[in-house]
Order: structure tokens, then C-alpha cells, then sequence
């Protein structure tokens, strides 16, 4: 009797004990993210932009289906992602969709999809020596209160295999998502003032930038036509503004309308220079001759920049690595758009030790001007460079097109690298300190705050195409296929810029993924089934004959 009470209360400890340890496991959770670079740890900035969510944040992602193994790793770390998110908000709701999968309705969700501004992704599959294409649809769409927005899972690099390019994409992942819930439900509240009245691009030509960014900040334009009969009235109305943008100016700049601008900085605003001291565009060069001539570009602003630690040399940049130019070969109905070698468009190499320029793409110049850092109170970094191919000309210079049949001889080509970008941050020294003033100014400062500008050094960088009216995507090359870095730059230059740059720091997160060798793989196919198949077969084999004969020997 004795003995079953006892056990009985052994059972109904264990019991007891069990549900304690359950009750404890739903209050106490902990995960540990043990890989070597901390990729499923997101950072705290990245948590921040759905902290305090109280509505349902609804992510579809498309990345889903029969894919090759390269993105299949792409899905789930995209999975492993969105749950590391729900787990810290529950209002995070995720689906995986194939859009594909049904046959009947495929063409019409490939149509919805690719109408909504989701462009599928065209993948080469190599299986058994034999190649096939499939399509997929690398992107998300993120919903709150209403509002959606695109969220792209690929990073495209120029030159990437596929595996780079699931590697740069798994290590944007954190970015992009981030970004997509900052967009839906953080307000606006950072006003960006765009220069307009000195011969600035036209709307037209900078849209899609202006499209991109808007989704963070207020945009308006702002003339500086008031400063001669009103300085220190337009000078407070600029100080409204968190930014200021000046996309390829081409007419001078008045002393009143630099001081204005100086003593903008001076009350800590920033700025973002798109500038060239050469006046040249290539679309000026498909006339009958082909050809056309680099003026210098007199723009009044050298002393401006020269006081804040930069100089704008008037020479084109030369580079052997640089994005091709697509022109007509042949005559009449035999005419073929061929994308041919074209030095005058360097293809800049971003600083990867910047947030700014970290995991960037290449961006595209056009008959880039050189920047010199000078010594100035200000803090330099070179955020874009050429290539190391380069060589420097003067202006006037006649540029022709027939330059494409000849071969570049690259012993020429020998003035190194050229900086093409730099970011300027500290205390600015006034352009006007110790200098006669084009008027008085009452509260007139020689020194700012801490403030930041940056200035490049082709105003290109910003100007998408124009077909038909329609602006199209800045960075795309619709002849070649390419996407070159210029908008993701210059949003993350803005960001920056505006301190918006806490999800910038993800940006420089290094995660690196373990790939199979496809070719060695398929090399070594047959070798690798023997010892993954046969060999354990043949082990198991011996195992029994051994076992067997000791057991006769044994029981005999």
C-alpha cells in the first residue's frame, strides 16, 4: 500500500513539475543566433521601424516555387528574416505566394504583377549539362492602413553570377525590409528644397529620383530670383529646408545668390551638389557629324567650394572602365543598335567602408568632371572613384563618335584613379569670412555647426531618360539591360545627409553564405554518389558478414 502511494506522488510530482516547466517556457524565450557574422540577429534599427505597430502589417512575398538551389537559399533567408520581425511585433503577417503555380491564371498574374512595377527576374538553370530558363518574381509587397509598398529582393551587381547575386541579395534583405515598414509608418517630416532658376535639369529629367524619395520626405522647388530685391527674405525661407539639391546647374550663380547659399550652411543646412564644370551632353553627339564640342562650364562657384575644402577641375574624365554607348551600325533597313565602348562614361566604384556607398552597385557617369580634396576645416570621404584606367582632357575638345571604331590603347591611360564624389561634414568656414559681402546681412555667421554637404562632380548622376514624355527608371540602360547604382546613391546620399541614416549602418552588415561548386559538383556526380550511396551499402554488407561469422563461431 505503502509502496503505491509512493508512486503515486512520484506521478503526480512529475506532472506537476512538467506543467510548471511548460508554463515557464511560455514566459521565458530566448533564441541564440550562433553563426560566426550574426545574420539572424536584426539590429536595433532595423526593429525600430515596426516598434509600436498596433495595425497588421500584411507582407506578401513572391519568392516562391521550383527555383534552383541558389534561391531556394534566397526564400529562406528571406523566411528566417520576417519571422525574426514577427517575433518581435506579431502584427507582422507573412505570406509566400506562387504566382506561377497555377497555369490557368499564370499569364494573367505575370501581367497584374509586371503592371504594378514588379519585374520578373529571367534565371538560367543548369541541370545535368542541360540549361533552361525560368522566370521568378523577386519582390514583396508590403501593406498598412491602405498604404503598399514595393519591397525588391535582389540586389543586381553588374558581373554577378547567381551566386554573388543571392549573397549581395541575402545581405540587403535586412535593409529593404526595414525601409518597406519605415516607408508605411513613419511620418514625413523632413522638408528637401530643389534649386530651380540655374538652368537646373527640368522636372522631366530628375522625376524618378524625385518619386523615390518623396515616399520619405516633403519636396519643393525653390528659385533663388528673390535674392536681388529680397536676400535676407529668401535666405529665411530657405532655412525652412532640411536639404537643398542642385541638379546640374548651367547658368552663373550672382555673388548675392552664393551668399545666400553660404549663410544657408553657415545655419547648419546641407546641401547635395550635383555639378560640372564641362558643359557637354551626349545626346548633342547623334547629329549628321556625330560629333560635338566640351565648353567649360563658368558656373561662378569655384571660391564657394574651394572655401569648404573642394575643387571642381574643368577637365573630362577618361576611363577604360566605363558603361558602353549604344549607337546605329549600318545604313538603312540594315541598321543594327549595337552597344559599343565609350570612355566618356566611367562607371564609379563606391567606398566600402561608407554606408553611403557600402554593397552599391557601380554608378554611371557622363563626361565627368575631377574633384581635388583641399585642406579646410570641413572632414573629407571620398564616396565615389574611377577605375585606376584613367587619363584626364582639357577643354575645348571636339568629341566625336567615331571614336567607338578605334582601339584605346591602354599604356595612355595611366592618371590612377580620379575621385568623383566626396562628402564634406564638420564645421564650414564661410566663402565670404574676411571678404567684401555683395550686401549686408544682419545676423551674417563665418563659421556653421555641424553640417554635412556632398558634391559630385557630374550632374548625370541624377538625369534619368525621356521617351515619350515618360520619365524612365534612373540607372536603367534599356539598350543593354543594365542597372547601374545612381538612384540607390543618391537616396542613401539623402538619407544621410537628413541623419536619416540609422537603417544605413545595416547596409554595411557583412554576411557570407556557403555555395556548392555547380561545376565541380557536376564534375565529380558520379564519384560522390559511390561514397554517398554505395560506400554505406558495401560497409553495411561487410557489418553483416563480420557479425554473422562471429556469431557461428560463437554459438557453433
Amino acid at each position: 500500500m505503502l509502496k503505491n502511494k509512493s508512486n503515486l506522488i512520484k506521478i503526480v510530482v512529475f506532472f506537476v513539475a512538467l506543467l510548471a516547466l511548460n508554463w515557464l517556457g511560455t514566459k521565458v524565450y530566448q533564441r541564440f543566433d550562433l553563426t560566426q557574422n550574426k545574420r539572424y540577429t536584426l539590429s536595433q534599427s532595423a526593429l525600430a521601424t515596426v516598434d509600436g505597430v498596433k495595425s497588421p502589417i500584411i507582407v506578401d512575398v513572391f519568392l516562391e516555387g521550383n527555383f534552383p538551389s541558389e534561391f531556394r537559399r534566397l526564400r529562406n533567408e528571406t523566411k528566417q528574416l520576417l519571422a525574426e520581425f514577427a517575433l518581435n511585433n506579431d502584427q507582422i503577417i507573412v505570406n509566400f505566394i506562387n504566382p506561377l503555380e497555377d497555369e490557368q491564371s499564370r499569364d494573367a498574374n505575370i501581367e497584374q504583377l509586371v503592371q504594378r512595377g514588379l519585374a520578373p527576374l529571367q534565371l538560367s538553370v543548369n541541370s545535368n549539362g542541360k540549361t533552361s530558363q525560368e522566370l521568378i518574381f523577386p519582390w514583396a509587397l508590403a501593406s498598412y492602413n491602405d498604404q503598399t509598398v514595393k519591397i525588391p529582393l535582389i540586389k543586381n551587381q553588374i558581373g554577378a553570377s547567381q551566386q554573388e547575386l543571392v549573397t549581395n541579395s541575402v545581405q540587403h534583405l535586412e535593409y529593404a525590409f526595414a525601409e518597406g515598414f519605415q516607408k508605411l509608418v513613419t511620418p514625413k517630416s523632413k522638408k528637401i528644397a530643389i534649386l530651380k532658376g540655374n538652368g537646373q535639369l527640368g522636372d522631366a529629367y530628375i522625376a524618378d529620383f524625385l518619386q523615390t524619395i518623396k515616399e520619405h520626405y516633403f519636396l519643393a522647388p525653390f528659385t533663388l530670383d528673390s535674392v536681388a530685391t529680397n536676400a535676407e527674405g529668401t535666405l529665411h525661407k530657405l532655412k525652412a529646408f532640411d536639404l537643398i539639391i542642385s541638379a546640374k546647374p548651367t547658368q552663373a550663380f550672382t555673388e548675392e545668390e552664393k551668399l545666400v547659399l553660404d549663410q544657408y550652411t553657415m545655419n547648419g543646412g546641407k546641401s547635395l551638389w550635383l555639378t560640372e564644370s564641362i558643359l557637354m551632353d551626349k545626346d548633342s553627339l547623334y547629329n549628321e557629324e556625330g560629333r560635338g564640342i566640351a565648353m567649360r562650364n563658368e558656373l561662378n562657384l569655384n571660391d564657394f567650394f574651394f572655401s569648404y575644402g573642394v575643387r571642381i577641375n574643368p577637365v573630362i574624365v577618361n576611363d577604360l572602365y566605363s558603361a558602353p554607348i549604344t549607337i546605329a551600325m549600318g545604313e538603312g533597313s540594315n541598321a543594327q543598335f549595337q552597344p559599343l565602348k565609350w570612355p566618356y562614361s566611367p562607371l564609379a566604384a563606391g567606398n566600402p567602408k561608407h554606408p553611403i556607398t557600402s554593397n552599391l552597385n557601380l554608378v554611371k557617369f557622363d563626361f565627368a568632371s575631377q574633384l581635388d580634396t583641399l585642406k579646410s576645416s570641413t572632414k573629407k570621404t571620398i564616396l565615389l572613384q574611377s577605375s585606376k584606367l584613367t587619363k584626364l582632357e582639357g577643354v575645348p575638345k571636339e568629341i566625336s563618335l567615331e571614336i567607338v571604331t578605334q582601339d584605346q590603347d591602354p599604356a595612355s591611360f595611366t592618371k590612377g584613379p580620379q575621385t568623383l564624389a566626396v562628402l564634406l561634414e564638420g564645421q564650414f568656414t564661410s566663402a565670404y569670412e574676411n571678404r567684401i559681402k555683395p550686401f549686408k546681412m544682419a545676423a551674417h555667421k563665418d563659421s556653421s555647426p555641424q553640417t554635412k554637404m556632398i558634391v559630385i562632380a557630374d550632374g548625370d548622376v541624377i538625369k534619368n531618360d525621356v521617351i515619350k514624355n515618360k520619365p524612365q527608371e534612373l540607372g536603367f540602360d534599356r539598350w543593354t539591360g543594365q542597372s547601374f547604382g545612381n538612384k540607390e546613391f543618391l537616396v542613401n546620399a539623402v538619407n544621410y545627409l537628413l541623419n536619416d541614416d540609422g537603417l544605413l549602418d545595416v547596409r554595411t552588415k557583412d554576411i557570407k553564405i556557403a555555395f556548392l561548386d555547380a561545376e565541380a559538383t557536376a564534375d565529380h556526380k558520379t564519384q560522390w554518389q559511390l561514397i554517398t550511396i554505395a560506400l554505406p551499402l558495401v560497409l553495411l554488407a561487410i557489418f553483416g558478414v563480420v557479425f554473422n561469422y562471429i556469431r557461428r563461431k560463437k554459438y557453433a
